[in-house]
């Protein structure tokens, strides 16, 4: 059932902050194993495109295909991994992903050392890659809730998705460095070594996660997703984020797409420069999850997240009002995207908080594969949005048109329960 009501949410404001989480031997595992995954999965999605490009000979059309063997798995299994999170624990979860990714990397790591690696294998390596970090990405934002108190998840979240966003740019950055340096190869048995980090620590979790309760009957996959769908549905909160997720990704996907073609062309920056450009949300997103630990205890979850958003947001529409020369335009992009990192970041630990808070444990995969799933699903539609609207409008106009569309989002949390949400986080209803 939904929660029903905010009206106790100002309760906690004089409350002390809860007990450190650094002393929960636990959750440090859960934090390092978590950290070791995302850089090793960080790392593969440069270091496997470039083994079929440097080792394979692979065309633009083949690695770009191969890319999207490794995205496609996120529409076909995330509500099949919420159900399966839902039946088992998610340390089993987790510590199983961990050991197939280790299994892949390593083969593609000693089939390219030994020049044994073909396209079609690189394909399928990719594919069972992407689809073991689906249920991985599930299983982990589960554990956390089984893990800690609900009073400690802010601080939860920021600490685990700071780490995500220094993976998402460190990476990449270690991946290019390996290859550089030694080879491609060598890149994809780092990744391995990371995933086998990962299962080291988490396999040494020893709280005492219970495993989720089961009829004599158990309900089948298939029924298992129509109830996490339809209780996403049936509870305004997480409707609301399941939407603004959903608005967010559609017209971000849109402005990406526009950005990649608006900054060499209309702006006349380098390769480089767009790069570093972008690079910029990286380091902003961590300082993003750092503020997270502390803002929505001060000012309430409901005014964080909405102020959030909506700046995170109107700051991207500065991007098509920029002229000049790259001396002037590339500070000004820096700024801008590294605002939009924090900004972006505060709303995503709030965000995560609020939804794990409000579920019921039995629901935590469940839910956040469907959130995922609403989120993730529309990206692809506004791409392709994104790139007709820069040939029919230009490349201004249709910059500023889809950047203006992820406004929706902030309008939508603004006129949802969450905007009420106080200092303290909302219980789950009786489930």
């Amino acid at each position: 059932m939904p929660f029903t009501s905010f009206a106790a949410s100002d309760s906690g404001s004089g409350r002390p902050d809860p007990p450190n989480l650094w002393r929960d031997r636990d959750f440090r595992r859960l934090w390092v194993g978590q950290t070791a995954s995302q850089f090793g999965e960080h790392t593969g999605l440069l270091v496997l495109p470039l083994l079929a490009v440097l080792t394979l000979g692979a065309d633009a059309e083949r690695t770009g295909a191969l890319r999207a063997a490794g995205q496609t798995p996120v529409l076909l299994f995330s509500l099949l991994a919420g159900a399966w999170v839902d039946r088992w624990r998610t340390r089993t979860v987790m510590v199983l992903t961990d050991i197939g990714r280790t299994l892949v990397f390593a083969a593609a790591a000693a089939a390219g050392f030994l020049g044994l690696l073909g396209l079609p294998a690189l394909f399928a390596a990719v594919f069972i890659a992407g689809a073991l970090s689906v249920f991985f990405d599930v299983a982990y934002q589960a554990a956390l809730v089984r893990l800690v108190d609900r009073d400690q998840l802010l601080r939860g979240n920021s600490a685990l998705e700071g780490s995500r966003s220094a993976a998402q740019f460190g990476g990449p950055a270690l991946g290019g460095a390996l290859v550089s340096l030694l080879s491609a190869a060598a890149g994809a048995a780092a990744g391995a070594a990371f995933f086998a980090l990962s299962f080291l620590s988490i396999r040494r979790i020893r709280g005492g996660e219970p495993l989720p309760a089961r009829s004599r009957r158990p309900a089948r996959v298939r029924r298992s997703i129509r109830e996490g769908l339809a209780f996403v549905a049936a509870d305004a909160s997480l409707r609301t984020v399941a939407l603004a997720s959903a608005a967010f990704q559609f017209f971000f996907a849109a402005t990406m797409t526009v950005q990649l073609l608006f900054l060499p062309r209309g702006l006349h920056l380098s390769g480089a420069a767009v790069g570093l450009a972008l690079a910029a949300t990286g380091p902003g997103a961590v300082v993003g999850s750092l503020l997270a630990a502390k803002l929505p205890r001060r000012f309430g979850y409901g005014p964080v997240l909405v102020c959030a958003a909506g700046i995170g947001d109107a700051v991207l529409l500065s991007v098509p009002m920029l002229h000049g020369p790259p001396a002037m335009t590339v500070p000004v992009l820096l700024a801008v995207n590294a605002v939009f990192g924090v900004f972006g970041q505060l709303v995503n630990v709030t965000v995560m908080a609020v939804r794990q808070s409000v579920t019921p444990d039995r629901m935590q995969g469940r839910v956040a594969a469907t959130i995922n799933f609403a989120g993730l699903g529309l990206a692809p539609l506004g791409s392709l949005l994104g790139g007709h609207l820069a040939q029919e409008w230009g490349l201004r106009g249709a910059l500023l048109a889809v950047t203006a569309g992820m406004l929706l989002s902030p309008v939508l949390f603004a006129f949802s329960p969450l905007a009420r949400v106080g200092r303290s986080l909302p219980r789950a209803g009786t489930a």
